[in-house]
């Protein structure tokens, strides 16, 4: 809701005589203030001038940001000063006011009071003196120094800052028109990789002057343990460790992130930037992300991600990547109209995610296969362990997709207890198989002659070079299909998106040449997303750990009605002390089984009726030859 419109009437709980209530009822209703404090962004060019802004990040123990801020002012009087709230990417107000500390200002060396805006808490209202002509902000940005205080974003041995979190900017502009530059102060023998570019004198670097709107976008990735490689067409792979030898990358490794770069470029037609900067952390101390920016990406792996290249949680990584790279044109430089807002405090609308991040996925996951950073049978794989996955939430039967895009501001990613049911973030993994139907029917109707690369040339190859934001709706995104296929992409919207359903699209696979079938051995994709867990949420409806502590129970599945639930831990089955081994082979005698749970600091002997043995998904060719989704995943390059 617009803030300027929010008046509501004030309500009181105390308790109040008969006769008090009547008199109250006759009064005239109160009304909340609402605030002029903080006035609306014009696209004019911010009157002060360049803000200055120094940030010391040297910490690396107490990981304590330390900040000035010098910004000028054109006149005096009162002014909001702002800390961004909606963060790009984030798709929700996720900026994090709780971790400004020790805020002052001054004028001309003189204190000037501060008061914060109560209806606008990321405000700042000063009161600017006469004749002064710049404001000085100094305070802190404590960083989390553990997990449960936020993301931990420094280490003795690499750092990651965000602009948004440690400066604030004068409301009333579009952030597209107030200038800053940067100087950050590293520590002594660290490198920095950003999409900014300066010049360095020791441990100091002074960013050129760029706007804040752009400033924002160009996040830092610094360490100790850092090492860059050149992917071609101004495409820079600049990796942080925590260890030296996690740099290390075979030829035969980067060579396949170079035809990342080549494949997109051919793929969409166009780059949308002057260059390119992915961030990577490979790390298990700095907290986890993945982020996409117009000209950069933040991204981390876990320790192992070119040492163990073929295992595990390095095979699951790999899909990064090419993930944030498709968001610098699907994303970044065309978003959905309300997405884009003129600063970082007026409200998204995400409505549209579906496109922004489901059809990022789809080419991801395509990219990644026609780079080689999966082989196409890890594809597939991948395809059949999501689409298996999405068949469990049971949530699609009353909630349809496309209220999944508002999950970032209902649930901020919270832990839910029944996740199956309620949903979550769908929009990324069920748009993705909503795009790999739209893919199958272009190629249908045109007899093979065009797929959706042909949509993405056509919708997001427009102006080559330019790194500006050219919005769009859905009617843009269906009359671009049709310009490409002619066929009813309204009412297939409304079907996928818009309605609820029994089970996720799979008219991909269908129409590509393949089926989703069921085993009782895992695909390569499912067998390290199972990692040291048992994952039957395909069958018996559950995931256990391998301490027997359950971390999900489907919604309406066998161990759903035995009456299992996250958090509780099975402690022996059929009078064997719990173990993945002991759990496997009852599932495979395929008979109820007794077993002893623990919640809390009770326990419960229950049956749990299930006769349906183990059952883990992979995709089976449907027909002879190539298919459609065989020549999706083909290279291009």
């Amino acid at each position: 809701m617009i803030r300027s419109l929010a008046a509501a009437l004030l309500l009181s709980t105390a308790v109040i005589s008969p006769l008090a209530a009547q008199d109250a009822i006759r009064s005239k209703p109160t009304a909340l203030p609402v605030s002029d404090a903080t006035p609306a962004p014009r696209d004019i060019p911010y009157p002060g001038g360049t803000i200055r802004l120094e940030i010391d990040a040297s910490d690396t123990t107490q990981r304590i940001f330390r900040v000035k801020e010098r910004i000028p002012v054109a006149s005096s009087g009162p002014i909001t000063l702002l800390l961004p709230e909606w963060i790009p990417g984030n798709h929700a107000p996720r900026g994090q006011i709780e971790k400004i500390s020790g805020l002052s200002f001054t004028a001309d060396g003189k204190p000037v009071g501060w008061k914060r805006d109560p209806l606008n808490v990321y405000g700042f209202i000063i009161d600017v003196p006469q004749g002064a002509r710049e404001v000085v902000a100094s305070f802190q940005f404590l960083s989390a120094t553990q997990p449960n205080q936020g993301r931990v974003v420094v280490t003795p041995k690499m750092l990651n800052i965000q602009w948004e979190s440690m400066s604030l900017y004068p409301a009333g502009y579009y952030t597209r028109q107030i200038p800053v530059q940067a100087t950050v102060t590293y520590p002594e023998g660290w490198q920095a990789a950003t999409a900014l570019r300066g010049r360095k004198s020791g441990s100091t670097v002074t960013y050129d002057t760029i706007d804040y709107e752009a400033l924002q976008d160009s996040p830092v990735f610094a360490g100790r343990y850092f090492k860059p490689f050149d992917l071609g067409h101004n495409v820079t792979l600049n990796i942080v460790a925590d260890d030296a030898d996690e740099l290390d990358a075979k030829p035969e490794q980067i060579a396949r992130h170079k035809k990342l770069v080549d494949e997109a470029g051919a793929l969409f037609g166009a780059y949308h930037f002057d260059h390119y900067d992915f961030l990577l952390a490979i790390t298990d101390e700095m907290g986890g992300i993945g982020l996409e920016h117009h000209r950069s990406s933040e991204n981390q792996v876990e320790p192992g991600y070119f040492k163990k290249w073929g295992e595990g949680d390095a095979l699951l990584d790999r899909n990064l990547l090419p993930h944030e790279f498709t968001h610098s044109w699907d994303g970044k430089f065309r978003r959905p109209d309300l997405l884009w807002t003129p600063d970082f405090n007026v409200p998204m609308q995400d409505n549209l995610l579906w496109v922004y991040e489901g059809q990022t996925q789809f080419w991801g996951y395509v990219l990644g296969a026609r780079s080689g950073l999966f082989t196409k049978q890890e594809t597939l794989d991948a395809y059949a362990h999501i689409a298996a996955k999405l068949d469990t939430a049971r949530g699609r039967e009353w909630r349809p997709m496309e209220d999944t895009t508002h999950d970032p501001i209902i649930s901020a990613r919270r832990p839910k207890g029944w996740s199956s049911w309620q949903r979550s973030e769908d929009y990324y993994n069920e748009g993705m198989m909503i795009w790999l139907e739209a893919d199958a029917i272009i190629r249908r109707q045109t007899r093979g002659a065009k797929g959706l690369d042909d949509f993405a040339k056509a919708f997001f190859g427009i102006n080559p070079g330019d790194w500006g934001q050219v919005v769009y709706n859905r009617d843009d995104v269906i009359r671009t299909l049709n310009g490409v296929a002619p066929y009813d992409w309204a009412g297939f919207f409304a079907k996928y998106v818009d309605s609820t359903t029994r089970e996720t699209p799979k008219g991909g696979f269908a129409m590509g040449g393949y089926k989703l079938v069921y085993s009782d051995t895992p695909n390569a994709f499912t067998k390290a997303a199972e990692g040291k867990n048992v994952d039957q949420s395909f069958g018996v409806g559950l995931i256990v750990k391998g301490d027997g502590e359950i971390s999900n129970v489907v919604w309406d599945s066998a161990a759903f009605k035995a009456g299992l639930v996250i958090g509780a831990k099975i402690v022996a089955i059929n009078g064997d002390e719990y173990s993945g081994d002991v759990f496997k082979a009852a599932l495979k005698a395929g008979k109820p089984m007794e077993i002893i749970v623990k919640q809390d600091k009770y326990y419960r002997t229950l049956t749990l009726a299930y006769s349906g043995g183990l059952r883990y998904p992979r995709l089976e060719k449907s027909g002879e030859g190539e298919g459609s989704l065989d020549r999706l995943l083909k290279p291009r390059t």
